[in-house]
């Protein structure tokens, strides 16, 4: 390859951007494959995200194989997988990141036009075929959907691997309850690589360069320069123009997509990239949904395939066969980390036989059989152990793959409660099987939230499987005064062998299994069944609110239900 380190990349404000660029040696001009993030590209994996990258060549070395691995960096391509095959990698950190000076503000509409400006630059650089299109992860990923909503006339293909469309519902505000994850990977992951840590930050082990600039600031200093995230989510806690200029806007996204999600990516890697394909406006989009690790399928020889298929297409104009590509791409999940693919044509899928679960007052949870009777109440202490519905043993397999959606009715011996539901699956010994999720490697089949003052809904975006909360607003509770929750369980897939029992809990606090807790070196604490994604800040969640009683009611007319996408088995299987 021909390595270009720090090219220079004037903004419309005249501050000059910096980024890494990796060609073919034959001259020529070149599709390009651009990322920019807030990782610092200097940094290797290896060093950065170490227990990342260790668990990752351990189950799967061949991503480690036909590469030195040099240049492998936190959730953007291999270059020495991409360029000889006719691609230029471009690789920016972003304002106030990394080599990268200015204000660091993470997806603002700063940020996010000058990525605009960078895809407009590569596009009419010597070396370039003129076609940008963008890869990545997470970070790398979410920003494609917010500048495609912009339609830069450059970007001609986006690949959000793993990367949520909005930030109030997927990722400050789980539901309308504040999610702690945010705030400390920007702590952990930014703020350490922010611009200007000079000699105090890392040092690139290829070229020998401060990963954070030539300059040392101060803490203070740093501070100074950087938006100060803990404030700025407390001062927003509705979905309102600051969360919408940091989000999607689908009606605006035409541009062609592969859109690729991971099913124990709840509640940040999973729901946008669903959203995104079924309400995106362009007509050339492709969903994948896998498991594994969050980092993992995207460096893997199936995830390369994929995505230089997509790209060969839209870029090269080769011959790859995309276009005959499914529209849908699943690996269906089984217990024991086992993954069937399946080829489909839409989401969520033709055929699903929507199931209404009821839950019954004495632990039941019943299909298409609501609980008779007079009417019930089971009330629970919000902050313990809640309450858990099962189903009797399957006589045969039962595949659920979908979204999911519970309406229950409740009140609170408070102005307030939280919902946490979680479906589970039981062995037939009784014990609880966990799944390996995108972060966390023991977590439950799928999850939902809702805080119950945040209940209101926007019609025009709900469905009877996807209920779409407005966020604008508080509507308190009279306490003991019941109302009707509509909650969204994020989407799923998991084929449930005979034998085995589905279960739903209802909690009023996040999900905790109990094995032995887990940890990943860029995480802040322990993971215990739902990843780094805890809702236990205390300013969110008062105990005098947030800790009552919460009552479930079995009334006439509104019988407590789960709503599961029970996929009929196919025809001799």
């Amino acid at each position: 390859m021909r390595i270009y380190w720090d090219v220079p990349i004037e903004m419309d404000d005249g501050l000059v951007l910096r980024a890494d660029l990796f060609l073919p040696v034959e001259e020529g001009r070149y599709p390009v494959i651009l990322s920019m993030g807030a990782y610092g590209k200097g940094l290797a994996m290896q060093e950065g995200f170490p227990s990342a990258w260790n668990i990752m060549i351990e189950k799967f070395p061949e991503v480690a194989a036909g590469s030195t691995n040099k240049y492998q960096n936190w959730e953007v391509v291999d270059p020495e997988k991409w360029v000889p095959d006719g691609y230029a990698c471009l690789r920016i950190d972003s304002r106030g990141s990394g080599r990268s000076p200015g204000y660091f503000d993470s997806q603002s509409a700063r940020e996010i036009r000058d990525l605009y400006d960078c895809i407009e630059w590569a596009a009419v650089q010597d070396w370039s075929s003129g076609k940008v299109g963008m890869n990545g992860i997470s970070y790398f990923a979410q920003n494609q959907w917010y500048v495609a909503k912009h339609q830069p006339p450059s970007l001609a293909a986006i690949c959000v691997w793993e990367g949520f469309a909005d930030l109030y519902r997927e990722c400050c505000y789980t539901a309308g309850i504040l999610n702690e994850m945010v705030a400390n990977t920007v702590e952990m992951q930014m703020n350490t690589v922010q611009y200007g840590r000079g000699v105090n930050g890392p040092r690139s082990a290829v070229t020998g360069q401060l990963v954070c600039g030539d300059v040392t600031l101060s803490e203070e200093e740093l501070a100074r320069n950087r938006f100060p995230i803990r404030k700025l989510i407390a001062e927003h806690p509705f979905a309102d123009e600051w969360y919408a200029e940091r989000s999607a806007d689908f009606a605006k996204t035409i541009v062609p997509l592969l859109t690729a999600g991971n099913w124990g990516g709840q509640p940040l890697h999973t729901r946008g990239n669903v959203e995104g394909f079924v309400r995106a406006a362009s007509s050339q989009k492709w969903l994948e949904m896998h498991g594994y690790e969050h980092w993992v399928s995207f460096y893997t020889d199936y995830g390369i395939d994929l995505q230089k298929r997509f790209f060969g297409h839209f870029l090269k104009g080769e011959p790859t066969g995309w276009l005959k590509q499914p529209r849908v791409q699943l690996q269906i999940r089984h217990p024991g980390d086992t993954f069937v693919q399946r080829m489909e044509q839409e989401w969520p899928l033709a055929r699903t036989n929507w199931t209404k679960f009821y839950l019954h007052a004495d632990g039941g949870l019943v299909v298409d059989e609501p609980d008779s009777g007079a009417p019930k109440r089971l009330a629970f202490e919000a902050l313990g152990k809640g309450l858990h519905f099962t189903t009797p043993p399957l006589a045969a397999p039962m595949e659920i793959t979908g979204p999911s959606a519970a309406k229950f009715r409740i009140s609170s011996s408070t102005e307030n409660a939280d919902l946490f539901l979680v479906l589970r699956v039981f062995d037939p010994a009784g014990k609880e099987v966990l799944f390996r999720g995108a972060l966390d490697p023991k977590t439950p089949v799928a999850q939902g939230w809702l805080r119950a003052s945040r209940r209101k809904l926007v019609p025009e975006l709900s469905e009877v499987y996807r209920p779409y909360h407005a966020h604008d607003e508080d509507e308190l509770l009279t306490p003991d005064v019941p109302v009707d929750l509509d909650i969204e369980i994020w989407p799923t897939s998991i084929v449930v062998p005979a034998g085995h029992r589905l279960a739903l809990s209802i909690l009023g606090r996040d999900f905790e299994h109990d094995e032995a807790p887990s940890g990943l070196s860029n995480m802040k604490f322990a993971m215990k069944g739902c990843g780094p994604f805890t809702h236990n800040d205390p300013a969110d969640r008062p105990v005098d609110v947030f800790g009552g009683t919460t009552t479930l009611h079995f009334d006439d007319g509104a019988r407590p239900y789960v709503l599961l996408p029970v996929i009929p088995a196919a025809a001799g299987a």
